[in-house]
């Protein structure tokens, strides 16, 4: 590997020195991307002072372009502030390094140049040994296509990923860091929204959450906030009741939704509690919807990946708009928690999986093994650089998870039948 140097170790075994380090995050934010960033800093600073480390600036744009911070000794110095805040300093972009026509329509390279090629050629000319990419597995497939590139031509990179989205569904990861901490942002959200059902009588609220193809966001939003529902303490004979905060139906992409039969049940709460709250995943039923769009003639607005923009489709207002009609409600309220969730600051249990990651992403760089660093399902939920090939995304939520069993029934809502989303 061009520009390394070599170190005996204690025990006699020649390991490899690192020499200079990039790391990037892509896609969109989680609760995990600062404190990651920072935790990788300081891990290197504490085994590997020597090497260099450089950050691109906005993902795969800022390595397309060239454009890229120097880690310095202040910031070195300084990274653990990085733990105490959302979003990602260095920034994001959804950028397809093997989609050249987006890539050129944006002024990411010029007419005729292939991505790959140029981001290939940046890194060779940064002298980048290691790529610690931080994102989903759009990110680290991409990485893992970059490095396979560069390696036919002769360049060596060693590109360690660790697992971002607060969908939480990559395969075989167990769990994605940041997830955690939206699902409790998520939960504060609503517990602020519900308190709406006191402006207007008969008011349906729905609560719509991140989540493509998993509910696992949206139903672990939802438990959090029904755990802590437990903890308050109410005044019925003044209005304060705890049903009218409560949830009274979850609906994810991987359980079919009978909507005549949950109309029925909800008007029936409608009736008695005098509104109604529903979590729904983004994803659910966005199949329906685009179908109902195309069928229309209108346009479904999608990303440089071909995913379907549900911020445009807006499954929470369409939802509303089909269930208001059927339980008489005066007034609709869709509110979106996704935003206020995926900047949040990590919080305490992710933190402490994005520091073990993030140590093993270090040791596995030094070690010259590439991958993305997880708890590994195929492996007993072991943190270890999972193999590229067998990272995908899309992975469902198990709606049999005896947790998601026992929410169903707190909230007196029938689990559906299994679709195949997440397949």
């Amino acid at each position: 590997m061009a520009n390394t140097v070599w170190r005996v170790s204690l025990t006699g075994d020649i390991d490899m020195a690192i020499k200079r380090v990039a790391i990037l995050t892509a896609g969109g934010l989680a609760p995990c991307l600062s404190s990651a960033i920072g935790r990788l800093i300081d891990r290197y600073g504490e085994v590997s002072p020597e090497t260099e480390i450089i950050c691109y600036v906005s993902g795969y744009k800022g390595l397309l372009l060239g454009d890229s911070i120097a880690v310095t000794p202040e910031i070195r110095a300084n990274a653990g502030i990085l733990y105490g805040h959302g979003g990602s300093p260095i920034g994001n972009s959804r950028v397809k390094l093997t989609n050249a026509a987006d890539c050129e329509k944006r002024g990411l390279i010029k007419a005729g140049e292939d991505p790959l090629d140029v981001a290939a050629n940046q890194l060779v000319r940064d002298r980048i040994d290691v790529l610690h990419t931080i994102g989903g597995d759009d990110t680290s497939i991409a990485a893992a296509g970059l490095a396979a590139h560069l390696e036919r031509n002769g360049h060596a990179l060693n590109v360690v990923g660790l697992p971002k989205t607060i969908d939480n569904d990559i395969v075989p990861v167990k769990q994605s860091l940041g997830a955690w901490t939206a699902a409790e942002q998520g939960a504060r959200f609503f517990a602020n929204v519900v308190a709406e059902h006191n402006a207007s009588p008969r008011m349906l609220i729905m609560h719509e959450v991140m989540g493509r193809h998993c509910g696992w966001l949206t139903a672990y939003t939802a438990k959090l906030y029904c755990d802590d529902l437990e903890t308050l303490q109410f005044l019925p004979q003044i209005g304060l009741r705890k049903d009218r905060k409560a949830i009274h139906a979850v609906f994810v992409p991987e359980m079919g939704i009978d909507i005549a039969a949950e109309a029925a049940r909800l008007k029936q709460v409608m009736d008695d509690v005098d509104n109604v709250n529903i979590f729904i995943s983004e994803g659910a039923g966005a199949a329906a919807i685009v179908k109902e769009m195309e069928a229309a003639g209108e346009d479904v607005p999608r990303d440089a990946f071909g995913h379907v923009r549900l911020d445009a489709v807006n499954p929470g207002a369409w939802f509303g708009e089909h269930f208001a009609k059927r339980l008489g409600a005066e007034k609709v309220l869709t509110q979106k928690s996704g935003y206020f969730s995926r900047a949040a600051p990590s919080n305490a249990a992710d933190l402490r999986l994005i520091k073990d990651c993030c140590d093993k992403a270090v040791a596995c760089a030094m070690d010259g093994v590439s991958g993305v660093v997880g708890q590994d399902e195929g492996r007993g939920d072991t943190i270890r650089a999972i193999e590229f090939d067998r990272i995908a995304g899309g992975k469902p939520f198990d709606i049999d998870a005896a947790w998601f069993e026992d929410l169903l029934n707190r909230i007196g809502q029938t689990k559906g039948a299994k679709t195949d989303a997440g397949h």
